[in-house]
């Protein structure tokens, strides 16, 4: 027999002290490498690896000339280029990986900050987890992870998966010494932290917190997994080895034909430090080459948009846990929904009660009415925190707290009622029998059996009801409030004598009970659901619901928020029952034709999941309860809810803080948004390495020295490559993307728009570039101006000035090109800044960066100031990249004002 007992909990003033007694409930992570350790890492990059490598055959070259050919100290001017450029890419690689740390710490604190339900003060309330000290009487239900070490004051049906600890899935826990498990890991009557209540409910004191756990003695600091390997890294991996091979091979030409070149120019006067000099220079060009085309400023550019993504997701109320569901929300085509909480607003409110015959030969009014609350106020595990006195707030299952606050706003203290009683034994609530029960010592004197839960269920379990009402007019009732989309509960009783099995460890035995009513408890749509709704929907996303509910209820929501319509058949809906009894090759040609699964079971939904994906779609799914664990891992992107049990959030990639559809679509926004963000970085630096490849290429064979040196090449791929990330990942998402049909994952990240794009383009450039460097080569140019009125001749060489305006003209055709890449396929100007502050101050450093290399570069970058009129010239000439731009997107425009929106 359980004796029910009154727990005051600690005060204020014994937490505190407590706290400084015995510790925070704060797990210490181990300690991380040091920053010098992680800094030299950066060195191990295989890019890093080549540019010192260049760095190193600088050095030398610079060395036989200074001793060699007695040139002065300025020769040493490129390798310490070379090695400033290198401290500079490592050093802003090393910067974004330390905030990267720093975001996932604060996420990783998550699980730090969930609520828990104790008692303190006499008062049931909830504190975040890293919140409880030793002494805390803490409330243990079902999915719930335990928080701290806690010895088991009171127990109901528990069992708990102490997996994390042990290895062991399913430990009993009780207080009774007899049925204790002598070989168990931990005591029977103990519950670690860090491992989950599956079945029942308790109540425990904790004696341990943080790292003096069992989980702390053995606790290894985790990080969130950005690991994954998504279809996005995938395909950026398969892109970045093509050109790395294309640069390697055209680097093997560049040495190899240069070499022929030296034996056939100077087959008469071979000299062997001459030729070591020239092979040096030649590896030089060709490592240029390569350092041109590594899109090295790829993955740094998915790093920046994820991260930024995240950060920028949580403000539309999505905790992002997982780095790589970022972009995989993007390509999600199905989102499985449960009902409550998502669709609907979770806030669970009695709208009818139907108690039937209050009248009876046997027992009083005041009998009945007790019978009715005590029902009520007792066979449940739910709780009510009075901190706020004039609206209480629901621990535990919202629709059990429900009764509690109909009982509440009727001046019934449950409290009252429920130490008016002595529970004899309880039978928790389960999703497979969908009822709850227990026995108890009432205050009319008599031992009752209370049961309650599914009407039909419940029902089945009675040989009468209150009233003599008959049971067809209990079902006519039911469908009435199902078809409102109503969640129904009923009650039932039976007196017991003292030595009556009236049930066992897993279902009532009794059969002859009496039914006393129905309750109808109602959970409205939440208002921005339709619209979400609609929103996913023209984006070519499936939307199914997966729910526990009758048929009338599942429709009636799913008729509310605009996914069912008379056009549907039975064809579109489905049982959880037929679901699992229906043959592999019947759910397949039937998986994309259902809208609504109800009376679902984990299993079901695990398995719907599973035919989805087997038709090659990309699944996303939402879940708030431990059932849902199973769906949620097997899904592409595993959504819970903000107040869903912890096994949910463990078991999902991205918390909906607010629990809310709308939150859903926002993700799916920022998923396409983030991905057309990589590819608009894709066709900006391939657009500079076609231009850039083969500019070197081409003055390599002319016999000339490199247009671009070394120093010059690493300026620009600090530029191109981490500014340029920096700038088109801060571009926020816009709306206009929800209007597209979801991407094929399999297909190659560059479109034939970007290849068309980045050819031409690239072409243009470099054709400009080429004859600009031909004329430089044949005609003294001084000044920007000469090149209406040059004169053709025997100059055969590049001046200092020549080659910082080709240098500063390349650089500014790419900064203009930048702009062009921006407004790729937003159907918006690039001179759209709203929300965009981020660009345009990155835009302005590349600007002054440029001139301030030009200006104060010298012999370092190999180049001399440049005139006022010249660069006024340069700016304004390569300008017409952006103009012409704007002109082809003006003609090209398919969408309407109206059909842009930026968040």
């Amino acid at each position: 027999m359980v004796q029910n007992k009154v727990y005051s909990g600690l005060t204020d003033k014994e937490v505190l002290n407590s706290r400084k007694e015995h510790g925070v409930n704060i797990l210490t992570p181990k300690e991380k490498d040091s920053l010098l350790k992680k800094f030299f890492e950066k060195f191990t990059d295989p890019l890093i690896v080549i540019l010192l490598i260049a760095g190193a055959l600088s050095v030398g070259i610079s060395f036989y000339e200074y001793f060699g050919l007695s040139k002065g100290g300025t020769v040493f001017f490129e390798p310490v280029g070379i090695f400033v450029a290198i401290l500079l890419a490592t050093g802003l690689a090393f910067i974004f990986e330390l905030k990267a740390d720093k975001e996932f710490s604060i996420l990783n604190k998550v699980n730090d900050d969930e609520l828990v339900q104790v008692i303190r003060n006499s008062n049931a309330i909830q504190i975040p987890k890293k919140d409880i000290v030793v002494g805390d009487i803490i409330i243990l239900t079902t999915g719930q992870e335990i928080p701290a070490d806690a010895e088991l004051l009171e127990c109901v049906s528990l069992n708990v998966d102490e997996s994390s600890l042990t290895g062991e899935p399913i430990c009993t826990k009780t207080i009774t010494e007899s049925n204790f498990d002598d070989d168990a890991t931990y005591p029977s009557n103990h519950v670690m932290r860090g491992t989950k209540v599956m079945e029942g409910h308790g109540i425990a004191k904790v004696f341990a917190v943080g790292d003096r756990t069992q989980q702390g003695k053995v606790f290894e600091a985790t990080q969130i997994d950005d690991s994954v390997k998504t279809p996005l890294n995938e395909q950026l991996d398969k892109l970045a080895d093509l050109i790395t091979k294309v640069s390697y091979g055209f680097a093997g030409l560049i040495v190899l034909g240069r070499i022929i070149m030296y034996f056939v120019l100077t087959v008469k006067t071979f000299v062997w430090v001459d030729f070591v000099a020239y092979l040096l220079q030649t590896i030089m060009i060709a490592v240029t080459l390569i350092v041109v085309a590594v899109p090295e400023g790829l993955p740094m550019a998915v790093t920046l948009s994820l991260a930024y993504s995240m950060k920028r997701m949580l403000k539309t109320n999505n905790l992002v846990r997982k780095m790589h569901a970022c972009e995989t929300m993007g390509a999600s085509t199905v989102i499985c929904t449960d009902k409550t909480g998502t669709l609907t607003q979770n806030q669970m409110k009695v709208a009818q009660t139907n108690f039937y015959g209050l009248q009876n030969q046997q027992l009083s009014d005041n009998e009945i009415s007790t019978l009715i609350k005590e029902s009520l106020s007792v066979n449940t595990t739910a709780q009510l925190d009075f901190t706020n006195k004039e609206k209480p707030i629901v621990l535990g299952s919202p629709t059990e707290g429900a009764l509690l606050l109909w009982l509440y706003a009727n001046g019934i203290n449950y409290t009252n009622l429920r130490n008016s009683v002595e529970v004899i034994k309880e039978l928790p609530f389960s999703t497979e029998r969908k009822y709850m029960a227990s026995t108890v010592k009432s205050a009319i004197g008599k031992n009752i059996l209370f049961v309650t839960g599914a009407p039909e269920i419940v029902l089945s379990l009675c040989s009468n009801i209150e009233g003599n009402v008959n049971k067809g007019t209990v079902t006519e009732q039911l469908l009435d409030y199902q078809n409102q989309a109503m969640r129904t509960l009923g009650f039932a009783y039976k007196f017991v004598e003292d030595n009556d099995i009236s049930f066992d460890d897993r279902k009532v035995l009794a059969t002859d009970l009496m039914f006393m009513g129905v309750v109808a408890i109602a959970d409205p749509v939440r208002q921005d659901v339709p619209e979400a709704i609609k929103e996913c929907v023209d984006a070519g996303i499936n939307v199914k619901i997966v729910t526990g509910d009758t048929i009338g209820t599942a429709k009636k929501i799913a008729s509310q928020i605009g996914l069912w319509t008379d056009r549907d058949s039975d064809n579109n809906i489905i049982t959880g029952e037929e679901l699992s009894a229906i043959s592999e090759k019947e759910l397949l040609e039937r998986v994309m034709d259902l809208k609504i699964i109800y009376r679902a079971r984990p299993m079901d939904k695990k398995r719907l999941i599973e035919a989805l994906q087997k038709k090659d779609q990309v699944v996303a799914v939402t879940g708030d309860g431990t059932n849902d664990a199973p769906a949620l891992k097997q899904a592409h992107v595993g959504l819970s809810m903000g107040d869903g049990t912890s096994v949910a959030k463990e078991a999902s990639d991205i918390t909906i803080i607010d629990n809310s559809f709308s939150s859903i679509g926002r993700a799916v926004m920022w998923g396409r948004s983030l991905y057309q963000n990589i590819q608009r970085f894709i066709l900006f630096q391939m657009t500079v390495n076609v231009a850039a490849c083969f500019i070197v290429v081409i003055g390599a064979f002319l016999g000339t020295e490199s247009p671009l040196t070394v120093t010059q090449m690493l300026w620009v791929n600090l530029i191109m490559d981490t500014f340029a990330a920096m700038a088109l990942a801060s571009l926020p998402p816009t709306h206009k993307v929800m209007y597209d049909k979801p991407r094929n994952r399999s297909a190659f990240i560059l479109n034939k728009s970007m290849i068309w794009n980045i050819l031409f383009v690239g072409g243009i450039f470099f054709i400009l570039l080429l004859i600009l460097l031909l004329i430089f080569q044949h005609a003294e140019i001084d000044g920007m101006k000469n090149l209406l009125s040059f004169t053709w001749g025997e100059h055969d060489h590049l001046s200092s000035y020549e080659l910082s305006m080709f240098f500063t003209i390349f650089v500014m055709l790419q900064f203009w090109n930048m702009f062009n890449a921006r407004a790729f396929e937003t159907g918006r100007s690039a001179f759209h800044f709203k929300n965009c502050g981020g660009f345009g101050i990155i835009s302005f450093i590349i600007l002054i960066g440029q001139i301030l290399i030009i200006t104060f570069g010298g012999q370092m970058f190999n180049v001399e100031s440049l005139k006022l009129i010249d660069w006024v010239i340069i700016v304004t000439s390569t300008s017409l990249v952006l103009w012409v731009g704007e002109l082809v997107r003006l003609f090209n425009k398919r969408y309407n004002k109206n059909d842009m929106k930026f968040v």
